[in-house]
């Protein structure tokens, strides 16, 4: 679709500095389609994937049809989360920036109501907040509603989700009849179609999602891994792909902690992020995140549309969410506003079935992908430090530090106490003092560089070994497993197991070939897979059977019996 340039829309002096102060020129294709109505009027909704621009689509409007000479809330706007909260306030602000008099102000739980309250005392024009927190201030009578002109329900699918429909019921019923409804969703389900039916007036459904739920610049992969290994992955994942700025996504609270903890211990500027932490705390992490002064943040679902920072390079699923479309927001994290960006989701076992289903959801495909070994996370470091050392020689940024190098190859190190009687029964002269060269010193220097590296303590694991399928078989007759599980036991024919379907089927036709070949069925009209009941066929032909399979018998065994269930018809009948 064609794209409308924001200096060709009726839009005021003031706004258009502001979104040239923003860096817009260009609108986002939910914003080509959502601004002209809501300038008309008329009431919207507005279907888009997360990190569209869908504030603005609203917001530009909004700031726009603000009345100076009214004070008292005009513009209301609800969404999910605290944090998307304070992001859309401070967005609007920003378009609202050179409108003299505009007011914006945020309100949710967690913060003292009785800071909000003397801040809706100056009666600013724009309020966004949380429906449980509006809901306290329309009971406590300290939010005015009769100048109230739009209202708009942000991600209003995950309001729904997380409860809200009755909150969102309460405070519509409570708004003036005669005002422009607007509502934003990714996603479409059947409460929020009631919604639009009961509190908009004739909307226009606007609906830019691609066939694909998810970004298509984001590259999907996924690795095995078991549990106890997911935290070296993710190590070496960060430390072999570079990772600047990197989102992690769990489960649970404690399990946030414990990965925070885990990533700290191993040297990365990591916090967490979750519902248990005070509002002060949740600011300051995230005033760190957007800063870039942490390299991770660790998050549960709650964070996952309330994150509004460009320049991630990474998600990471430590652990598989329990909802298809909380995998769709998560992702959507990264490459935003048109850049690519890369997903990791860490599965095993049954996370199998759950990303089958997500790919299934999304239409699209996550690949599979071999986790790095230590050798290789080893090897990026160590091409990253050459090309740094490149730059600088390039630069000419070394030559001050080259008289120091050169008191260093001057300097004689003296032997500690109590070696010298040792090296002299070694046959060292220890006044022969050895020789070092500038290399020596590069060499030790280039090694003082990689101590942060060191402190990873990377230990070897099955992340290093060779990968085997995973999938297990019960026991044969001979007490064999076959393939046993991805640690790599049971892939020798003396284990029981096999790499490969091919080493098994060469393993019976070497074992069968030649024995009673006229009395059974040729090798090549075998099926691939080795069934139990071909194998008990073809044994109990070696052991004297009738060796033609009618299908109904197996061959005689040496008990006289046909089978162990003698007593449904399987018997041998005895001669009259």
């Amino acid at each position: 679709m064609e794209r409308l340039i924001f200096n060709e829309l009726p839009l005021s002096e003031e706004v258009l500095k502001a979104l040239d102060k923003m860096g817009f020129e260009e609108a986002t294709p939910i914003q080509s389609l959502a601004i002209p109505p809501i300038l008309e009027g008329k009431d919207v909704i507005g279907q888009a994937r997360t990190g569209t621009g869908k504030t603005c689509a609203f917001g530009i409007p909004a700031v726009e049809s603000l009345d100076m000479e009214v004070t008292g809330m005009q513009v209301l706007a609800l969404c999910p989360t605290r944090e998307l909260a304070i992001q859309m306030a401070e967005e609007l602000e920003q378009v609202a920036k050179y409108k003299k008099g505009a007011g914006v102000l945020a309100i949710y739980g967690g913060q003292s109501i009785d800071r909000q309250i003397m801040a809706l005392k100056k009666r600013p024009q724009i309020i966004v907040g949380t429906p449980g927190r509006v809901m306290d201030h329309l009971r406590r009578h300290t939010l005015k509603v009769e100048n109230l002109r739009m209202v708009v329900l942000d991600e209003a699918d995950e309001m729904l989700k997380m409860g809200f429909r009755e909150d969102i019921d309460e405070i519509l019923a409570q708004l003036p009849e005669e005002r422009q409804t607007m509502l934003f969703s990714a996603t479409m389900p059947e409460e929020i179609l009631e919604i639009t039916t009961l509190y908009q007036k004739e909307p226009i459904h606007l609906q830019t999602i691609e066939k694909e739920l998810t970004v298509p610049s984001i590259d999907q992969y996924y690795i095995e891994v078991r549990e106890h290994n997911k935290l070296e992955l993710l190590s070496r994942l960060v430390d072999c792909k570079n990772v600047k700025l990197g989102l992690v996504f769990v489960n649970t609270k404690i399990r946030a902690d414990e990965v925070t903890q885990g990533l700290q211990n191993r040297g990365f500027r990591v916090e967490a992020l979750h519902g248990d932490m005070k509002q002060l705390e949740r600011d300051r992490v995230m005033s760190r995140f957007r800063k870039g002064q942490l390299q991770l943040l660790v998050a549960t679902d709650v964070a996952a549309r309330g994150i509004d920072v460009t320049g991630i390079d990474v998600v990471f699923n430590y652990d598989l969410p329990s909802d298809e479309e909380y995998y769709v927001h998560r992702i959507g994290r990264t490459g935003r506003a048109g850049s690519s960006g890369v997903s990791y989701s860490f599965v095993f076992g049954r996370d199998h079935y759950r990303l089958r289903n997500i790919q299934r959801y999304t239409k699209s495909k996550i690949l599979p992908m071999k986790a790095p070994t230590i050798a290789d996370v080893e090897q990026v470091r160590v091409e990253m430090a050459i090309r740094r050392v490149q730059t600088k020689l390039d630069k000419g940024r070394y030559k001050k530090y080259l008289p120091i190098v050169e008191e260093i190859l001057k300097m004689e190190f003296p032997v500690e106490e109590g070696l010298e009687e040792g090296l002299e029964e070694l046959g060292f002269d220890p006044t022969n003092r050895p020789q070092y060269s500038a290399e020596d010193v590069a060499a030790v220097l280039f090694g003082m560089a990689f101590d942060e590296f060191d402190k990873r303590s990377y230990r070897r694991t099955e992340l290093d070994e060779e990968p085997v399928n995973i999938f297990r078989h019960k026991k044969d007759r001979h007490g064999n497993r076959g393939f046993r599980d991805d640690r790599g036991h049971g892939d020798r024919k003396e284990h029981g197991g096999w790499k490969h379907h091919g080493d098994r089927d060469e393993f019976y036709k070497e074992r069968f070939d030649g024995k009673k070949k006229e009395k059974r069925r040729d090798w090549d009209e075998l099926p691939p897979y080795d069934s139990k009941r071909d194998r008990k066929r073809r044994d109990w032909d070696e052991d004297g059977g009738h060796g033609k399979h009618s299908g109904k018998t197996f061959g005689k065994k040496k008990d006289g019996a046909y089978g162990k269930k003698s007593g449904k018809g399987f018997a041998k009948k005895k001669k009259k």
